[in-house]
């Protein structure tokens, strides 16, 4: 393989990777509103001369370079959050700008990006005859997965019936490889009361008192440490003793989280007692936690379990449309997942850079030097990503690499480095001829959330 052609050809693309992703930045895509981007990308594809592209049921848009049996897919979704306070940005998020080195607006890191990257890493592999024998290659712009991580490969797999040999996930990655990264769930919990009549509260059940309790609880079940005798703290997940399994996978990917993320009541006036009250929690979950023990953590709280029947703790569900009109529903559920660093999807990766780009992590300015340097090449995310689906209910080997940083996301001023669209479109055009199979074990992939006790379909 010519590692100096790929990286020519990826140079080559460059300005033209700058003008897609610019074009994809400047139409707003919010969740379930990816109409305008899919056709932008579909637009892109045709132009590039992909053999096949197409839009699903829910309005992924998906193309096929190659005619082979077995899949390799790269997967970018391509929603974003809102804007947030518009006071925030100094440019418009939309509009942006571009310079020598960074392109400005929402979508660039996350995760816009890594679509563009994808789109010509296997335009790449068309010049350059890169599509293994037997293989074809799948880029896939997937939606709603800042509603809902992971749905839309849901459909891709139940629906669509398509399952690739291997996935390589385009979220931003710093420069790093990722093998995997925790889990989420997002849990809700509703307190029942009886209402009366402010001037008199003792006739009533104060049904945000109770909730008062509880949330006092889930702080100190993230805060607590794991010898404490009320609460016992999410750390324990990174004892041995508390869980003997997957403690290692536990500290590794870094310890459980929970917080409170929103608070609701009802109550018939401002003057009444509360007759309700319910909160989110947002649940991050590390190797060796499940749905059902994060569920009993909760319903074990001593809170929870003074107020007895009239606590009520249970897991969200996901149904909004799609811009299509169609709904896939849900548990709002998101796996854990890890790859050992010797499976072949994720040393396929590690060769790639090591041939084009050396052993250790790029940094394309002085504000991705300091967040990169040092940093080990092979890592995971601090967040979740739709390999929650691809590799944690399914158990499709999936690895990440992408352009732009995690810091980024999310963020006001959101940018992304020009050199990073690059590096990353190379290393996928190169992926594919360097992938193993044959070194395919079913441990490669060492820990997946659903191997776990879970039964949910």
């Amino acid at each position: 393989m010519d590692y100096n052609a790929i990286k020519k050809a990826a140079e080559a693309y460059g300005p033209a990777m700058t003008k897609f992703l610019r074009d994809m930045i400047a139409i707003p895509s919010e969740s379930c509103e990816e109409k305008g981007v899919v056709m932008r990308i579909k637009e892109e594809m045709e132009a590039l001369g992909y053999d096949k592209v197409e839009i699903d049921g829910l309005g992924n848009v998906i193309g096929w370079m190659g005619e082979g049996d077995k899949i390799i897919a790269i997967d970018s979704h391509i929603d974003t959050v809102g804007i947030g306070n518009i006071n925030n940005w100094t440019h418009d998020p939309y509009q942006g700008y571009e310079d020598d080195k960074v392109i400005y607006g929402r979508g660039g890191s996350d995760q816009e990006g890594g679509m563009a990257s994808a789109t010509y890493g296997a335009k790449i592999m068309k010049d350059l005859g890169l599509i293994p024998e037997g293989y074809k290659i799948m880029i896939v712009g997937s939606v709603q997965e800042e509603d809902c991580d992971g749905m839309c490969w849901q459909y891709i797999y139940n629906v669509s019936k398509i399952v690739p040999e291997f996935v390589i996930s385009t979220e931003p990655t710093d420069g790093g490889i990722y093998r995997g990264h925790r889990g989420r769930m997002e849990i809700r919990v509703d307190v029942k009361g009886v209402s009366c009549h402010g001037s008199a509260p003792e006739r009533g059940d104060n049904a945000i008192y109770k909730m008062a309790d509880i949330l006092q609880d889930v702080r100190a079940l993230n805060e607590n440490s794991k010898d404490d005798p009320h609460v016992a703290g999410l750390d324990k997940m990174l004892d041995p003793k508390w869980n003997p399994e997957h403690y290692e996978d536990a500290r590794f990917l870094g310890r459980g989280t929970c917080t409170t993320s929103q608070i609701f009541y009802t109550s018939p006036s401002r003057c009444a007692v509360a007759d309700s009250c319910s909160i989110s929690i947002d649940r991050r979950m590390t190797a060796g936690e499940t749905y059902k023990s994060c569920i009993k953590e909760i319903e074990d709280l001593p809170a929870v379990k003074k107020y007895g029947d009239d606590v009520k703790v249970s897991m969200y569900w996901y149904d909004r449309p799609a811009w299509t009109g169609e709904v896939y529903k849900t548990e709002c559920f998101f796996p854990t997942w890890i790859n050992k660093e010797t499976a072949p999807h994720v040393q396929a990766l590690v060769d790639a850079h090591h041939a084009l780009w050396g052993e250790d992590r790029l940094w394309a300015d002085d504000q991705a030097k300091e967040k990169r340097v040092g940093r080990p090449l092979t890592d995971k995310w601090t967040f979740s990503t739709n390999g929650v689906s691809i590799q944690g209910r399914y158990g499709i080997p999936c690895v990440g690499f992408g352009p732009g940083a995690e810091s980024q996301a999310h963020a006001p001023n959101e940018i992304t480095w020009k050199q990073d669209l690059v590096v990353c479109a190379a290393l996928y055009a190169a992926v594919p001829m360097l992938y193993k199979p044959e070194n395919k074990t079913e441990s490669a992939t060492s820990f997946r959330q659903e191997l776990t006790g879970n039964d949910i379909k």
